[in-house]
């Protein structure tokens, strides 16, 4: 990884920066943040006080004015009941009055044709003529003084009049009603008039009406009306017109603060009075202007458009206004933020509502928080200034301090580069500073050190190439990159090589062509990082083309990090052409041996069989006499010929025995392995030599488990290897002895077991026994054998897939067992023993480590090659195998391969250890570690291999 170095003068600066500058910006940064923080709470706080006053000022704003409205409309709602009470009067006062001149029009109208200073008469047409009711006429006009003192003081008012059942129109100011009313006006279907009955007023108060369009010609207007009862019936209503001008002249003229405005705003949230600032804002044109073709004939409302809920602008104030009497909030009206106050007329349920700007109400209130903005820039611009100026002046006094120090740091690496190119005592440099004067001495001091060094280096080089060229032919080095090889030593010369430096293709070119296949694939298991050794033997030609044998070996010095590849190899030659022919001389020796092993079996065969034929003869006519001879009358006779037949008998098994060891060395034969119960088969042959146990004075004890245990093996050879054990038992055992058969379980295998108290085989000795023909010292005693037996049990044990071992010392007796694997379930308690490792490993070093992890969970054992591990596992398998894939002489992947076609070790759990990033295909193995080794993951790996084989790490530790 490249990593760019920092001059002194930027360290010194740096270090200012950090051990001073920055804590000092940092503190200052937490007092103006403190600062900051605290300007901005009280601001907020300030602001939000202002917020708070200033709708508060709004809402006592809506509120007040509302009251003003309230009271002008008290003032209409007295006079409306003034006038009604009057009209009261009127009508029951029977007094004669003098009549009204009226004029009857062709429609049946009946009306007042001109102004005489009072009220105007209208008749309907509706009613006949001949029902007009003219004395209720002149009596109404007695009211024409008061009507014209209430118009007169109250400029809100606009008319007064009184709207008959029969529909009758007495109304002040006078105008042309014939001309302005439809001759059949029904004046009892107006609201003006039917809100004022009993079902629409119970209570005979005054009520209001909603806007409409003045059918008199006055255009939109709101009316105060009160019922005129008489007798108990309705004869009437009075009522008293305020215009939407007049209503608008006076809300214009209400005091709202921001320059705002104010709206009426009926029950229903229809807009009553709306003034022309509020026109734009809302969208709508208060109906100032009229139009009255259908007004005079039928009650005309103002449209729906000027409902608030038909807005979405206004829909949520809507909601607001019908839920709450009074109150203030803001919604955008024609993309413009605005507050709204509200407050509620209690005599009619109006609302008038109060519009401002938002942005005037809160101007103060933004202006004060951007005072108080601006004065946190400032602050923050002067301290930035400040430490810019600061900062300048500190980079001035690191570029003072570091003069001292370049100059002889200077000097000092010149010294260190005078030394790495060969001048070892350069002049040493001066300076003010203690610590850089005593680093030139040192650094002068290195350079003396380093010419002792090398020339002591040159010295030991020198030995090691002589050292080298006596033990290899050459030293080589490979750029796979480049593809080109290196060669130092004899070789080159001795082979003829045109140069010490060859091209891939020009060094396979030397190599046999039967070789070169096994060559390349080496090379490329290596380029591909598939191995980090590499190891070839094949036939290299000399100059004049004849061809030597040569051991190439080496190592992988250097890979790519990025994709794994290998870049260099190195490694030797060694000329081993003396030695593969000695191994040809040795390959022909074999050989001859073998047809010689080959012939003697053919011979022991022959021999075997023609004194087999007449000890045929012997054994029956001997076996004939003794059932003719009795030993009551002859007991001489009888035991002349119990010998004869003892002696022709054990004659006969050694020929047997000899027969099947000579089969066996001839050719080893497939045994049919079948599912056998070994106590009761023990049991069997315990019957079997009962006889001879009873003849030579002992006693045969069982130490056997009481339910079945089963074993794979072929019966017949497995009953033989026990009849042997037994024998041997019975013949090497001392007087008044015993015979113990036990079964023992351990990691999957069943034990067979025949211990003696005899005078046991000294431990040098037992290496010996399961050769043939050995018999270790008893050739010469009366005891009768071959000493094949047991090179016959351990033959028959291997191939059964089992293996066969014995414990013994002198004086103690002997332990003899065969060892097969088990099948099925049994009853019988295994004896749990501490479990076996085998470690298969040529280094050192990891042999150690491996056997210091493992040493809390199993006996572990090295070794180290291939070829003694194959003899080793196949004599007596351990519970598990750690195999490392490159070995010596035997290879890992093919010691595997062996071991898994051999039935004692086909199921032999193995973890594979491997430095290559990948293994090979088709390898059985049960679990694959990489080098360099993690010892957690191998204590793991390993004890879940012994949890599989029913071991407890826990319980085998010591």
């Amino acid at each position: 990884m490249s990593r760019n170095p920092t001059g002194i003068r930027q360290w010194i600066w740096r270090a200012f920066v950090q051990t001073a500058l920055i804590p000092l910006v940092l503190v200052e940064v937490v007092l103006i943040a403190a600062y900051l923080l605290t300007n901005s709470a009280i601001r907020d706080a300030q602001i939000e006080h202002l917020r708070e006053t200033a709708l508060s000022e709004l809402r006592t704003a809506a509120a007040r004015e509302s009251r003003v409205i309230s009271q002008q409309l008290q003032e209409v709602a007295k006079a409306t009941t003034l006038f009604r009470n009057f009209t009261v009067d009127a009508l029951e006062d029977d007094s004669p009055a003098a009549p009204v001149p009226l004029e009857l029009n062709a429609d049946g109208v009946r009306y007042s044709p001109r102004d005489l200073g009072g009220a105007a008469s209208f008749y309907s047409g509706l009613t006949p003529p001949e029902r007009h009711d003219l004395q209720k006429v002149a009596r109404l006009h007695r009211l024409d003084p008061l009507m014209k003192a209430l118009h007169t003081s109250n400029p809100l008012i606009a008319s007064l009049y009184f709207n008959s059942w029969d529909s009758y129109n007495h109304i002040y100011p006078w105008f042309d009603t014939a001309q302005q009313y439809p001759s059949d006006m029904n004046i009892p279907s107006y609201s003006f008039f039917y809100l004022a009955n009993a079902w629409q007023n119970p209570a005979r108060a005054v009520v209001w009406t909603d806007v409409y369009l003045d059918p008199a010609g006055q255009g939109w207007m709101m009316s105060a009306v009160a019922p005129v009862y008489r007798g108990g019936m309705l004869e009437g209503v009075s009522g008293i017109d305020i215009t939407v001008s007049s209503i608008l002249d006076k809300i214009s003229r209400l005091r709202v603060p921001w320059g705002g405005y104010a709206l009426l705003v009926s029950r229903d949230l229809s807009i009553m009075a709306l003034p022309e600032s509020g026109e734009r804002e809302f969208g709508l044109n208060e109906l100032t202007e009229h139009y009255y073709d259908d007004a005079v004939r039928r009650e005309t409302l103002k449209p729906e458009d000027f409902r608030l809920y038909r807005h979405g602008q206004t829909r949520e104030l809507a909601k607001a206004v019908a839920t709450r009497n009074e109150g203030v909030m803001g919604l955008e009206l024609n993309g413009q933020q605005r507050l709204v106050a509200w407050a509620t007329v209690p005599q009619t349920g109006w609302h008038l509502l109060a519009v401002v700007d938002e942005t005037e109400v809160f101007s103060q209130t933004n202006a004060l928080a951007s005072h108080f903005r601006q004065i946190g820039y400032l602050l923050i611009a002067g301290l930035v200034l400040f430490y810019l100026l600061f900062f300048a002046y500190m980079w001035l006094r690191a570029r003072q301090l570091s003069q001292p120090l370049l100059k002889p740091i200077a000097g000092i690496s010149q010294m260190m580069g005078q030394i790495g190119l060969g001048r070892w005592q350069p002049e040493a440099v001066s300076s003010e500073i203690r610590e850089l004067d005593d680093l030139a001495q040192h650094t002068q001091a290195i350079g003396a050190q380093l010419e002792d060094s090398e020339a002591q280096r040159t010295k030991m080089q020198e030995r090691l190439e002589l050292v080298l060229e006596s033990a290899t032919e050459s030293l080589w080095e490979n750029d796979m990159r480049r593809g080109v090889m290196q060669l130092r030593g004899r070789l080159p010369a001795r082979f003829g090589l045109p140069s010490v430096q060859l091209s891939e293709a020009q060094f396979l070119q030397r190599i046999h062509p039967l070789d070169v296949a096994q060559v390349r694939a080496e090379l490329d298991r290596m380029r591909g990082g598939q191995a980090l050794r590499y190891e070839s033997e094949y036939r290299f030609a000399d100059g004049l083309g004849e061809y030597h044998w040569l051991l190439s070996r080496g190592r992988v010095l250097e890979r790519d990090p990025q994709t794994g590849e290998t870049i260099l190899v190195a490694g030797t030659h060694v000329d081993i052409d003396a030695l593969k022919r000695v191994e040809d001389d040795l390959r022909q020796a074999i050989q001859q041996a073998h047809a010689a092993n080959e012939a003697k079996t053919h011979l022991i065969s022959s021999i075997s069989h023609e004194l087999r034929t007449p000890l045929n003869a012997i054994l029956g006519f001997a076996q004939l006499m003794r059932m003719d001879c009795s030993p009551e009358a002859q007991p001489e006779a009888a035991d002349y010929l119990d010998e004869i037949l003892l002696a022709s008998r054990h004659l006969n098994q050694l020929l047997s025995d000899i027969l099947d060891w000579s089969s066996l060395q001839a050719e080893r034969p497939q045994l049919t392995l079948k599912t056998v119960e070994v106590t009761t088969l023990m049991h069997e042959c315990a019957e079997l030599v009962a006889l001879d146990v009873q003849r030579h004075g002992l006693r045969l004890e069982f130490d056997l488990p009481p339910g079945p245990v089963e074993v794979q093996a072929e019966p017949r050879r497995l009953r033989q290897v026990l009849l042997n054990l037994l024998s041997n038992a019975i013949k090497y055992n001392k007087p008044e002895g015993r015979i113990v058969l036990q079964i023992e379980t351990v990691a999957g295998q069943v034990r067979l077991m025949v211990e003696d108290t005899g005078l046991g085989i000294d431990e040098s000795l037992q290496a010996q026994l399961f050769e043939p023909f050995r018999r270790l010292g008893r050739e010469s005693s009366n005891i009768q054998g071959a000493g094949i037996g047991l090179s016959l049990c351990l033959e028959y044990a291997k191939l059964m897939g089992g293996s066969i071992g014995v414990k013994s010392a002198p004086g103690t007796g002997s332990r003899f067992w065969i060892a097969l694997p088990s099948v099925g379930t049994h009853s019988a308690q295994p004896l749990r023993q501490r479990p076996r490792i085998v470690y298969v490993e040529d280094d050192p070093a990891c042999q150690l480590l491996v056997r210091k992890a493992l040493a809390d969970l199993a006996d572990v054992s090295v070794i180290g090659n291939g070829r003694m591990a194959l003899e080793h596992l196949l004599a007596d398998p351990p519970e598990l195998l750690l195999l490392d894939i490159d070995l010596p002489e035997l290879g890992g992947a093919q010691l595997l391969r062996v071991l898994r076609q051999a039935p004692g070790t086909r199921w032999l759990p193995v973890i594979a250890l491997s430095e290559a990033t990948e293994m090979e295909n088709g390898l059985d193995f049960q679990g694959w570690l990489s080098k360099p080794l993690d010892l957690d993951e191998l204590r793991q790996r390993v004890r879940e291999g012994l949890q599989e084989l029913d071991f407890s790490p826990s319980c085998t530790a010591r």
